[in-house]
């Protein structure tokens, strides 16, 4: 194994390019592969379950932004809980619990019974993503972080593309309640490969669990200059994204277009546009800084939501797949100077950033419904629209940022 020491002669981290990086890279790609498919894998599903509930698209929306929000609140208290604990035991418990959930919710009676295992699926989930972001910080090297968080964010939006994708076809060939089975049972293979690839960490110091010093640690991160911007860039970001891809299923699935399911679902396959985006925006920022990039990344983001305003579906299709870039490509550089520029309670400043960013697809995903209610997709874009021109506006501050001595 090659390693680099730090500073003290004592410790040293994974670097690029070693096997243990490959390993962690590889563990790390599961994990957000499996939760991401796990937590999305009911997004195309959601006119399924309007028509078969009797609700309305904000309603069935709740299956997204219930998880999403149980999520952003508990990930507060998961990472805390691993400073005290550890990394990788919270991470494959998680998950394990929220592939047995999504096996449960193939067999609920009522639309009732499946927001409360997506509640409960919420609260599991809340265990890989800060802690995943707090130990690529703690254990890989710097030079190498951008690219090591840009694929856990790939496999994130890979497995978020191959459960929306598998979903929607088991859906239209077999039933939803077989599509979620499959979206399980994969889950499970998914944590047994996470628990035998990820090394064990060497770098994370337990400190004991107390509540009162969670409330206070949460104040922390707002203290370092950058982190509150990058919070809300966060929220910006995620509640567009999530909004987007809530409701262009109705609007395809609707007349002129009339798209089936199946249909409808391949058209997350631009998610790759993602996958590809995150590493390699992740490695420029590396290289060229991230304030150069992140507003560049949001600017890609709103030409791709103009494009979506097309009557033509070739277009509609190429403003996603515009849209995806810009948004993966901005989370991976947002998240990534998370860990950089927070010097300690890594896990307490990833939790806060994730915090605000699934709030984002909670609030701003179901307040999307009753916008497309009223407005129809132009509602919807000029709502995207407005939320995207905020986030440039953050990211320009972010430009004018005064580097830490220790952080570009």
């Amino acid at each position: 194994m090659s390693t680099l020491p730090l500073a003290d002669g004592v410790s040293t981290r994974i670097l690029g390019g070693t096997a243990q990086f490959r390993r962690t890279n590889l563990a790390l790609f599961l994990a957000g592969f499996s939760i991401f498919a796990l937590l999305y894998g009911v997004q195309p599903l959601m006119p399924v379950f309007a028509q078969e509930f009797h609700v309305s698209p904000a309603t069935s929306s709740l299956t997204i932004s219930l998880t999403t929000g149980a999520l952003a609140v508990m990930m507060l208290f998961a990472g805390a809980l691993s400073d005290a604990i550890g990394r990788k035991r919270i991470m494959c418990l998680s998950m394990t619990l929220s592939a047995l959930l999504t096996l449960g919710a193939a067999f609920v009676g009522d639309f009732t019974q499946l927001m409360v295992l997506r509640l409960l699926m919420g609260v599991a989930l809340s265990g890989v993503p800060s802690i995943a972001m707090a130990y690529l910080g703690e254990e890989i090297d710097p030079r190498s972080v951008g690219l090591a968080m840009g694929l856990f964010i790939g496999g994130s939006g890979f497995g978020g593309m191959v459960g929306r994708v598998v979903t929607g076809a088991l859906t239209d060939y077999a039933s939803w309640r077989v599509a979620l089975l499959v979206l399980g049972g994969a889950g499970l293979v998914a944590a047994v490969a996470f628990w035998r690839s990820l090394p064990e960490s060497r770098h994370f110091i337990p400190r004991s669990f107390h509540p009162w010093r969670l409330v206070t640690g949460l104040g922390e991160p707002f203290a370092i200059k950058g982190l509150p911007w990058l919070f809300a860039a966060a929220f910006l970001l995620m509640g567009s994204f999530v909004t987007l891809y809530n409701y262009v299923g109705f609007r395809l699935m609707a007349p002129p277009f009339n798209l089936s399911q199946t249909v409808t679902g391949s058209l997350f396959t631009v998610y790759l546009v993602g996958i590809w985006a995150s590493a390699w925006i992740g490695g420029l920022a590396d290289r060229y800084g991230r304030r150069r990039m992140l507003w560049i990344a949001v600017l890609i983001l709103l030409a791709g939501v103009e494009l979506t305003r097309s009557h033509s579906l070739a277009v509609i299709v190429l403003g996603i797949a515009t849209v995806t870039f810009g948004f993966f490509g901005g989370h991976s550089i947002a998240s990534s100077w998370i860990s950089r520029r927070a010097m300690t309670s890594k896990a307490q400043a990833s939790s806060l950033y994730l915090f605000f960013y699934y709030t984002g697809s909670a609030l701003v995903g179901s307040y999307g419904g009753v916008v497309w209610s009223q407005g129809g997709w132009t509602g919807v874009a000029n709502l995207l629209t407005l939320l995207q021109v905020a986030a440039l506006l953050v990211a320009l501050r972010l430009s004018f940022l005064k580097p830490l001595s220790v952080a570009p």
